[in-house]
């Protein structure tokens, strides 16, 4: 048996993402439920999210993103023979979002399958990636985070409305002589699966927000920190920690925790809203753009979300 070539490690070697047009203010909001901009920001810290029409699907949205990403990269797109993409808001299961994403991209008879741990959907990807990188499975894989949140959301109900929105972030993971993408540490906690959940396919999404925030202000930064020590990292040394854009107390109570002093915390989530499986890469790509963050630099990636799952991993900036 002849063992295939095997990388002695995997990184990412670009970026991209892609917002909806719309953009949904909180005073847009108050016209349809009882609310406003001053108890949406205390609670969430959303000021505006984009939304998309009816006519844009989120397989139009992860095209466009994967498109930005594999154009940054410098490959051809003969050259990507995996596709995954990571999403919980598909509007039908069947055929797959990665199987019509690489058509549209001509990414011809790519291995291509979804991912669902909603939240921390994109980081299991990333980490399923670079093991098929490291492992020989593939070369090249393109990896998407797509959502559209907003065909899953009760416009009235104000607990849900305020918090979701749509957007795609995508990233190109190639082999590397050094690894670039730490040790995942994943998990789920079961017991809490009713916490966030979609009852049936003529319901919408529902989410006991107290019991979320407690459960990821106190069990989530015992795992980013095993990221970092997994990866032989110490927080001090961090360029950027990334964490899931689910609620900003959410997040500044798990940077502090962390004690990653010089990272630029991301909180993207002021302007994007909770874009579930894309907010990570969605944010980690603006940030980049802006000049927020520097290539190379150490940025620590932790999803958390509906299932209840996590995972986290250290990853080089591309």
């Amino acid at each position: 048996m002849k063992i295939p070539d095997v990388a002695p490690g995997a990184r990412i070697l670009a970026l991209g993402h892609y917002q909806p047009a719309q953009v949904v203010t909180n005073d847009d909001l108050t016209k349809t439920m009882d609310t406003n901009d001053e108890w949406i920001q205390s609670r969430v810290g959303i000021k505006e999210r984009r939304v998309a029409p009816d006519s844009e699907s989120l397989e139009d949205m992860a095209t466009i993103a994967g498109g930005k990403a594999l154009a940054a990269s410098g490959l051809s797109p003969e050259e990507v023979d995996l596709v995954i993409v990571a999403t919980c808001t598909l509007e039908t299961q069947i055929p797959n979002a990665s199987a019509v994403v690489a058509h549209r991209l001509g990414i011809r008879s790519p291995g291509a399958f979804d991912v669902n741990a909603a939240c921390a959907g994109f980081c299991y990807a990333l980490a399923t990636a670079s093991a098929a990188v490291r492992g020989g499975a593939a070369r090249h894989v393109l990896v998407i985070g797509a959502e559209k949140l907003s065909q899953w959301i009760d416009w009235t109900d104000r607990s849900t409305a305020v918090i979701f929105a749509d957007g795609a972030g995508a990233a190109v993971v190639g082999p590397s002589e050094t690894p670039g993408i730490g040790p995942v540490v994943w998990g789920s906690s079961g017991d809490k699966s009713e916490a966030i959940a979609i009852k049936d396919r003529q319901d919408f999404l529902r989410q006991e927000g107290q019991t979320v925030f407690r459960w990821a202000t106190t069990a989530l930064h015992p795992v980013a920190l095993e990221a970092c020590e997994r990866a032989g990292v110490d927080p001090a040394e961090l360029t950027a920690f990334v964490p899931h854009q689910a609620n900003l107390r959410i997040i500044e109570a798990i940077a502090r925790k962390l004690g990653a002093e010089k990272a630029v915390i991301a909180r993207d989530i002021v302007t994007a809203g909770n874009t579930s499986a894309a907010s990570i890469p969605l944010a980690l790509s603006r940030m980049l753009e802006r000049g927020e963050v520097r290539s190379g630099g150490l940025a620590l990636l932790l999803g958390f979300g509906a299932g209840l799952t996590y995972a986290g991993q250290v990853v080089e900036i591309p």
